[in-house]
């Protein structure tokens, strides 16, 4: 294929819904030269769901791919079992390798709404660390000093607190680094907060005197509560594999605040119509109807402009007329807790999920808050989750 060095193209992959280039003039050179480049991108499968918030990185690479270089998707079933230590406070719990396996299962299918996934280097890094033993441990962690380490902020907010820091913990961006030479990487993308890891395959490449990784940074699309990265672990995530009416509802939920960097990070829209978006907004438009046409753009993206049209109606009826709409689902769950039906209905992962619902008063039972975890439900109730889900006990 050939390669496009189109100066146009080059500034939008370059600029847009990128956060920061290591070194930029370097990467802009290697782009223009024609060459065909390398691009790693790596997820770790400690989770079974991709959402938007992967999605950024992967439409970046969908760039790359477009413009003619190799984009090698890196499904980490090795370094998965570690857990990466990135923004958290608290160690991660380890995952067995079934656990790993079972997450990956359908990530590729994921991952295919975005790439062209036939022109993808899949590679899994248990590849080369699967039979690696302590004597590889004992050279890779030779080449980088403990307080090059430790220098990382996660790690030092955790030595203020006198927390905890797990060994296995501190290999980690070890690893990510050396998957970087694995893979003979010319640029690694990722969100901001995997800056320092990406670093440490520079770092790793230097000392074994090959050419260092150029870097590419995103934002992190902030979730639909507003406040925190868009994550599993807070709840407040749009998946790539939700029914278009979820994933059209999750993004009518958004605050206003979002919906630019939603334009910008999620979507194909033009520049030129983001900043008239913008503009509209400034002078007063509803933002209601500007969400809306997020809506529709991202459910297309992911589903189809048939199934956005019928998501955008559905909501209409159930939000903005406040109906429950005529094709509910319907579940065998008489007798049992509300809890239980939750969990049945898929409204809640667990009970301590559940409980957490109704504790916040995000469940109905025909249009009454319920307050008691315990409440039994009855034949010919209509279970209601937020807004937007319902289910009828039969």
């Amino acid at each position: 294929m050939k390669i496009n060095t189109d100066k146009q193209k080059i500034d939008e992959l370059l600029m847009r819904g990128v956060d920061e280039v290591v070194i930029e003039e370097h990467v802009r050179k290697q782009l223009e030269s024609g060459k065909q480049l390398r691009i790693k991108f790596g997820i770790d499968p400690t989770g079974s769901e991709l959402h938007l918030g992967h999605a950024v990185p992967l439409r970046k690479l969908r760039q790359f791919q477009d413009m003619g270089h190799k984009v090698i998707l890196l499904i980490g079933d090795y370094t998965a079992l570690i857990g990466d230590p990135t923004g958290r406070n608290e160690t991660r719990p380890m995952l067995t390798l079934a656990q790993v396996k079972k997450n990956m299962k359908t990530y590729l299918r994921q991952a295919a709404q975005v790439l062209d996934i036939k022109h993808v280097e899949v590679r899994y890094n248990g590849e080369w660390y699967a039979d690696k033993g302590a004597s590889f441990i004992m050279w890779l962690t030779g080449l980088v000093t403990v307080a090059r380490i430790l220098d990382r902020d996660d790690f030092k907010k955790r030595l203020q607190e006198d927390s905890d820091i797990h060994l296995q913990e501190v290999l980690y961006p070890l690893l990510q680094g050396y998957d970087s030479v694995a893979l003979k990487a010319d640029i690694e993308i990722g969100g901001r907060d995997q800056k320092f890891n990406m670093l440490m395959g520079r770092k790793i490449q230097k000392r074994l005197k090959e050419s260092e990784q150029d870097i590419m940074t995103f934002p992190l699309l902030v979730g639909t509560d507003g406040e925190k990265k868009m994550s599993k672990t807070y709840g407040n995530y749009i998946a790539l594999l939700d029914t278009p009416e979820e994933m059209y509802g999750k993004l009518m939920s958004i605050p206003d605040a979002l919906i630019i960097s939603y334009f910008e990070l999620c979507t194909g829209v033009p520049f030129t119509e983001i900043k008239k978006i913008t503009e509209e907004l400034k002078r007063g438009a509803n933002p209601r109807d500007v969400k809306m046409k997020l809506a529709r753009v991202i459910v297309t993206l992911y589903h189809s402009q048939k199934a956005a049209e019928n998501a955008g109606k559905k909501f209409a009826q159930t939000f903005q007329k406040k109906d429950v709409p005529d094709d509910i689902g319907e579940i065998k769950a008489v007798g049992k807790s509300i809890v239980d039906v939750l969990i049945a209905a898929k409204f809640a992962s667990s009970k301590t999920d559940a409980r957490r619902l109704i504790e916040q008063g995000g469940v109905k039972i025909d249009d009454v808050v319920v307050t008691d975890s315990a409440l039994s439900v009855k034949r010919g109730s209509v279970i209601q989750k937020g807004k937007r889900f319902f289910v009828k006990v039969s």
